[in-house]
């Protein structure tokens, strides 16, 4: 990859060559477009039908493929008078189905508002429940769809990371956090298992996923924590690509981000901007990697970061810096896909009114605009600005093209029905990558690490992982006492030093790994995911039925990467 030293001296924004300018259409007549579809048989490929659909678009088909909104309900069509009071103050309308039709979308995106969620701030509404209501609702997105002109696959999307986030956490396969899969470090294994959690998102109608996250974590897991590969560049790097293909093998788009790396830092980019203080090589070297990697692989999209480059353009967010986005993404890294802003409704982001926001995105390189904070401003902006001159046609435009090129691509692949969702096959090989990943840092190699009865324990909240850990002790024929056994202390995402207890045997770190280092058991293993496959890939460790294969992908002071292996 070619290096960065100096890079805070090019030049600021190139724009690349548009597509013929838009045709205005009437409604009518675009409705009536189904011609400009060409017939079966053999097709253009779609970047060359997208490029001549879209030379007949109107201002208002271009602006609608470049914006990723949410709506509020679990169904297109139906939903309380709530989530149609709540669409129509976002969008002016009463359902999903109606915003995808007025607006001429290109894509929408779905969130759930769990507990534990670092982004949950930003998501306003909950639309994902169980993979039968996800179904149905993106099947009526997908037939609101395909009363537009062109016809292609809408876009729809979730932050589907696993780990902290996580939008559907039952009756679809889960595998476990990034970092999990970092310690298991077998990219084969990484690969087959997004392959199958994405087969299942495929199934329920999700075409894109926000994921993987690409960002190195540095000391301490700053604010991205354990959704990140890992601290060392090189295994991320190969991590980040294996998701890539399996979610490609789960004809599913996937989304690195945040670009160029929120790793190194504590600043949580939902309410303030953070700062990256690294070096133009630092940056090369230590947060770039995975991008490459990926883009390598075949990623989709990219996702802008609201962050802070000193290096690059200091005081401008990545997202809204076209020396970052244009000049480094696609000048030196190459990338040709995509480029999706991180949520629109984020700190960062609002600095400015939204249709001015959206305007100053896509000038800066962003082919997606997610989550706008105001529907109906972003369009407006956006229309006023192709109009007055803020925004060149070119460059919506060239956003537009790539955004249908991606719609079109995604149908080539068949959606799978439902009837192997959350399947044996699927689930054991999420159960294979979850066991790989368990280490010990403190404590022995082999035979049973706790003989009953053994009281699980942990800090407030995890209710539902104790009792997943002792079914799966009790499975293993080991006593489970309510209190004075053999204690293991679970602890986990938002725990520190005064949640590891006092006189545990063993205590167990279920995200980072890093508060271990303050804990006096004589014996500290890692899982690094809170699932209940997590929780019987530990049982069998600490009975001795198995070895703990894991290492930890980031360094915990005082603690090896592994007690176990070399």
């Amino acid at each position: 990859m070619r290096a960065l030293a100096g890079i805070a001296a090019v030049i600021a924004v190139t724009l690349l060559t548009g597509c013929a300018s838009g045709v205005k259409l009437s409604e009518a007549g675009r409705k009536a477009s189904a011609s400009a579809v060409p017939s079966p048989g053999p097709q253009p490929d779609p970047a060359a039908r997208a490029a001549a659909l879209v030379a007949g678009f109107s201002d208002e088909d271009l602006v609608g493929q470049v914006l990723m909104p949410f709506a509020y309900g679990d169904d297109a069509t139906t939903v309380s008078a709530g989530a149609a009071k709540a669409n129509r103050a976002y969008a002016g309308v009463d359902t999903p189905a109606a915003m995808v039709d007025t607006y001429r979308l290109g894509g929408l995106i779905l969130m759930n508002q769990s507990a534990g969620d670092p982004t949950a701030s930003t998501n306003k509404t909950s639309n994902l429940t169980s993979p039968a209501q996800v179904r149905t609702l993106t099947d009526g997105l997908q037939r609101a769809t395909a009363k537009l002109r062109p016809s292609a696959p809408l876009l729809i999307g979730t932050d589907q990371e696993y780990g902290a986030v996580n939008r559907l956490r039952e009756g679809i396969t889960q595998l476990p956090s990034a970092l999990a899969l970092g310690a298991a470090g077998d990219p084969a294994l990484t690969r087959a298992a997004w392959a199958a959690a994405g087969t299942d998102l495929h199934s329920i109608g999700i075409n894109v996923d926000f994921a993987p996250v690409a960002d190195v974590v540095g000391q301490g897991g700053g604010v991205i924590g354990s959704r990140s590969f890992g601290s060392d560049p090189k295994p991320v790097s190969d991590q980040v690509a294996a998701a890539v293909h399996g979610l490609r093998d789960a004809g599913v788009a996937s989304a690195l981000k945040h670009f160029p790396g929120h790793g190194h830092t504590t600043g949580d980019s939902h309410t303030q901007l953070p700062v990256l203080s690294q070096s133009g090589d630092a940056l090369a070297t230590g947060d770039l990697p995975p991008f490459t990697a990926g883009i390598g692989a075949g990623a989709e999209l990219v996702m802008s970061g609201h962050l802070d480059v000193r290096a690059i353009d200091p005081g401008v967010p990545a997202s809204f810096s076209s020396k970052v986005l244009i000049d480094l993404l696609r000048g030196q890294l190459g990338f040709k896909g995509v480029v999706v802003s991180d949520a629109m409704n984020m700190a960062p982001a609002q600095q400015y009114p939204p249709g001015e926001a959206a305007v100053r995105a896509l000038v800066a390189g962003n082919d997606l605009l997610l989550m706008p904070p105001d529907l109906a401003a972003a369009q407006r902006g956006l229309l006023d600005g192709v109009r007055g001159g803020q925004l060149p046609k070119a460059r919506l435009v060239e956003a537009a093209t790539r955004v249908l090129t991606l719609r079109l691509s995604l149908a080539e692949h068949p959606q799978p029905d439902m009837a192997g969702v959350n399947g044996a096959e699927r689930v054991a090989v999420a159960a294979k990558v979850t066991a790989a990943a368990v280490t010990v840092l403190r404590g022995g190699c082999q035979g049973a690490l706790v003989r009953g009865p053994v009281t699980v324990t942990s800090s407030a909240g995890r209710d539902q992982q104790r009792a997943w850990l002792a079914d799966a002790l009790r499975q293993r024929h080991v006593a489970i006492s309510s209190s004075g056994g053999t204690e293991v202390r679970l602890v986990g995402y938002g725990d520190d030093s005064s949640d590891l207890g006092g006189g545990a045997a063993v205590t167990v770190a279920m995200d980072l790994p890093f508060l271990l280092r303050d804990a006096k058991s004589p014996v500290l293993l890692s899982t690094y995911s809170s699932t209940s496959a997590s929780m019987t890939a530990l049982a069998a460790v600490l009975t001795g039925a198995v070895p703990a294969p894991g290492r930890s992908p980031v360094e915990v002071a005082g603690l090896p990467r592994s007690a176990c292996t070399p």
